[in-house]
């Protein structure tokens, strides 16, 4: 397996200018990464070349301030960019949604001079990894991850985390870990740095790519500058994490915008008409026509409310109120629910539509609801609907934390 791309500080990638802008550089690199997306699903193969190629296109700076050389684009457009790039390969799509939620932290709590020197890195074409979640606790978002300071006034950071999407291309893994205060904090490791391990042991049936496996953390050495107090996020209400969740509600709609596609593909040039509709071909099918039919509206809703989820993101005002952070959780929660069963049910019913030479694995159409079941299982579509049905019903607001 290839080494890790490494980006010397004289490399830079261009600085994407607009939102308009950052769509066109979109659809261009998801035409070049999609006719290899069954073969990558196939191998389970790190895209290292196609993540290359993604920092050189400066899509993961869109996000910059401006005042900081970024062109800081729409929510909906980010929306639209991770729709895009996951319709042509969801591993691939999945891998930079790490990357926007610590270079969003960034913007609400780090430093000034920690953002002048994160975001440049990331406008030269550097990807943010990830080392959040561990394996063997009480619960999914419990860290035992100590970050422990030390004479010199810096930091070491031991432990071990499992489901670090990216971590093993990027060129810096946010690790989350408790401070001596036991608060939480992100401490931003380079990814060669003494005492990090990248282990791809990820062995999931879907997102096969993503390298969501784990990171180990020997007695890591992280200077002050590199720490960032998450904590502070929660301190008053925040849209931090709905922003976090937009990108995976768009992989989802990625994911079902592609096994419809090739479901309609398939129907119009391979699948036979069943001997008792009566008809030459299978698309003049009505029972399959009906099915078509009530997929793609439900499809079209998808992305409606997603784009809608992301047109409220960019309402909110800098310093939201309890109410309208509360609403962007909802809305962002209901799109992503939604959304993953959607996704869920195309990728099942396509064989349903296409018919039995559908499942011949020389087709890896398989792989679409492999997909969309691995990545909808990132935490309970019941608990998004239940949160969203006790705010109807009672008017009881979510809860302001990580993981609403």
């Amino acid at each position: 397996m290839s080494a890790a791309v490494k980006l010397p500080q004289g490399d830079t990638a261009p600085v994407i200018a607009s939102d308009a802008e950052a769509i066109a550089v979109a659809t261009a690199y998801a035409a070049g990464i999609a006719p290899g997306a069954a073969d990558r699903d196939r191998s389970g193969a790190h895209p290292f070349a196609e993540l290359a190629a993604l920092g050189a296109s400066g899509l993961l700076g869109i996000r910059v301030p401006r005042g900081f050389g970024g062109a800081d684009v729409s929510h909906v457009t980010v929306a639209e960019v991770f729709r895009i790039l996951s319709a042509a390969d969801p591993s691939i799509g999945q891998i930079p949604q790490n990357h926007f939620v610590f270079l969003e932290a960034l913007r609400y709590v780090a430093s000034p001079e920690q953002q002048r020197f994160f975001f440049a890195e990331v406008l030269r074409g550097a990807r943010f990894g990830n080392a959040q979640t561990e394996r063997g606790t009480k619960h999914a978002k419990a860290i035992n991850t100590r970050l422990l300071p030390q004479p010199n006034g810096d930091y070491r950071v031991s432990g071990t985390k499992f489901y670090c999407t990216g971590a093993l291309s990027a060129q810096w893994i946010p690790v989350l870990a408790l401070d001596e205060h036991d608060q939480l904090v992100l401490a931003y490791v380079e990814r060669h740095a003494e005492g990090v391990a990248v282990i791809d042991d990820w062995n999931g049936i879907g997102q096969r790519a993503t390298a969501s496996g784990t990171v180990t953390l020997a007695d890591v050495a992280v200077p002050r500058a590199r720490v960032v107090p998450h904590w502070r996020l929660f301190e008053s209400p925040q849209i931090w994490t709905p922003i976090a969740n937009l990108p995976h509600v768009a992989i989802d709609v990625g994911i079902a915008e592609a096994a419809f596609a090739d479901a309609l593909d398939f129907l119009r040039h391979r699948a036979r008409p069943w001997y008792e509709a009566g008809y030459e071909r299978a698309v003049d099918d009505p029972l399959t026509l009906e099915r078509v039919g009530r997929l793609a509206g439900r499809l079209h809703a998808a992305h409606a409310l997603l784009l809608d989820a992301a047109r409220h993101l960019d309402a909110v005002p800098a310093a939201p109120d309890e109410a309208t952070a509360a609403q962007a959780s909802l809305l962002v929660g209901q799109a992503k629910a939604y959304a993953g069963d959607v996704a869920v049910e195309i990728g099942n019913d396509l064989f349903a539509i296409a018919g039995a030479s559908a499942a011949d694995a020389a087709h890896d159409l398989d792989r679409h609801w492999r997909n969309a079941r691995t990545h909808t299982l990132h935490d309970p579509n019941r608990w998004r609907y239940h949160r969203f049905g006790d705010y109807v019903l009672n008017g009881r607001l979510p809860p302001n934390n990580r993981a609403n």
